[in-house]
This record gives C-alpha cells, structure tokens and sequence, in this order.
C-alpha cells in the first residue's frame, strides 16, 4: 500500500498494484480513511471498493505502516 500526498489535507490510498482504492482526509485533526471504488464506466463510488468496511477508519498521524497495517488487517 502507498499513499500519495495530493495537498495539505488529501492524501491518497493506492494498493501496491496502483489501485486507487481511497482517501486521507485531515478533519478536524484527524486523518480518515474514505473508502473509493469505481464501477464498469469508470465512476466513482463513494465510500465503496475493495475496502468499503474501512470506511471513516481514524488515524492520528500519516504513518504509512500503521495505516497499512490497520487498513489490511480488519
């Protein structure tokens, strides 16, 4: 898993095949998980994909092994 920071408050989720499979967002100092999937065409599906039961998961830091850890273990 690696994640991508695309500013400030919005990292992204990749699985190490490069699936985009969701975000970090920072809110109100904390970072959660938004589970993304996408479906036949192409679209986004909030709060979907491959790990749509980790949905709003809350981390106090961006440590990419915990996050990793956590986000594959439940």
């Amino acid at each position: 898993m690696t994640l991508k920071k695309l500013n400030e408050q919005v990292v992204a989720v990749h699985l190490e095949n490069g699936e985009h499979v969701g975000n970090l967002k920072l809110i109100g100092g904390v970072w959660k998980f938004k589970a993304i999937g996408y479906d036949a065409e192409g679209r986004v599906i909030p709060g979907g994909g491959p790990l749509t039961e980790r949905h709003n998961l809350r981390f106090a830091a961006l440590d990419e092994t915990l996050i990793s850890v956590q986000l594959m273990l439940k």
